[in-house]
């Protein structure tokens, strides 16, 4: 990344999501400094402020509350203003509200001399990660969202209370929309190795497939909308997510992520930004990995992107 600073890191949105993302990163180690964002200074100031504090059991480095102009030498830029997801809503729901939230962030840094990469976490991530490509100007690799991060450890958390094995051992991806679209690839879920369907049959019986499988895939769909009926917001998983993806960028992993990013031409997908498997590190996104699917996850795929295609047709960019 040209001119940047790896260590540093702009977090743009001071709400729970942005704050707790904050806390999160504080917490890892990663970065040695840490820039807060926000329409309301004052509640940038405040966050940085009180996550500072915390800084006496964690490891040295400066937080604070800063402007746009403090974005020209990070190594991401961390998106996770707009309007929130209220009960009832769909993710799809925030797009033109936060759409036009988005050209004014994207402005304020296409004017800037930024030359790392932008993570968006806002929803509705898919619509605002192609949002901010289009906006902003830069490469693909180094635009890019949260994308299924979360709903994939959800899957794995999931799927290992109902096997019985710690959920790192459980390896599944969801794909797709970050949204009511996603699929959860089963095909080639696998834990440590054995192919799920195996493992399954070995240790719970043929009850697993299909139906306990479409319950676990529903739960993750739908987890979401249960957490904001019980407390308005989610925003620890989130946080851990964009960690995760920090990591792999700041320590140049290589890691495997199903991160959303602009499609072109796997399973015939083109011109649409959303999850697949890709290779995340200090670069952004080097590239989609082609992971096995049957015919009914490639065709639920392509009727995910027909369903995120069909928003993008009617935003003015």
């Amino acid at each position: 990344m040209i001119n940047s600073n790896i260590r540093k890191a702009v977090i743009i949105g001071c709400g729970f999501v942005g704050s707790a993302c904050a806390f999160a990163l504080m917490q890892s180690g990663l970065f040695n400094e840490l820039v807060l964002i926000d329409a309301n200074h004052d509640r940038a100031e405040g966050e940085a402020l009180d996550i500072s504090h915390g800084l006496p059991f964690s490891k040295p480095m400066q937080i604070y509350a800063g402007t746009y102009d403090d974005i020209s030498d990070a190594s991401i830029v961390i998106i996770t203003a707009g309007t929130g997801q209220k009960e009832g809503e769909t993710r799809l729901d925030l797009v033109h509200k936060n759409v036009e939230i988005f050209k004014s962030i994207i402005g304020q840094i296409s004017t800037r001399s930024f030359n790392g990469i932008l993570l968006i976490v806002s929803n509705p991530v898919d619509i605002l990660t192609y949002t901010a490509l289009k906006l902003s100007g830069l490469p693909s690799n180094r635009v890019f969202g949260s994308g299924t991060v979360l709903d994939t450890a959800r899957l794995k958390h999931l799927l290992g209370e109902h096997l019985g094995v710690d959920a790192r051992s459980v390896h599944a991806f969801i794909l797709g929309e970050h949204g009511d679209s996603e699929i959860a690839a089963f095909s080639s879920a696998n834990v440590s190795g054995i192919p799920l369907r195996c493992f399954c049959k070995k240790n719970c019986g043929d009850i697993c497939h299909p139906k306990k499988m479409d319950e676990i895939a529903d739960d993750v769909k739908n987890i979401a909308y249960e957490i904001i009926k019980k407390k308005n917001a989610t925003y620890y998983g989130i946080a851990m997510s964009v960690k995760r993806i920090c990591e792999a960028v700041v320590l140049d992993q290589k890691s495997i992520l199903p991160v959303s990013c602009i499609q072109n031409g796997l399973y015939g997908i083109n011109d649409v930004a959303l999850s697949m498997p890709a290779i995340v590190g200090e670069n952004g996104v080097e590239r989609n990995i082609d992971i096995p699917l049957n015919d009914e996850e490639q065709e639920a795929i392509k009727h995910s992107a027909d369903t995120l295609h069909s928003i993008i047709k009617d935003i003015d960019f």
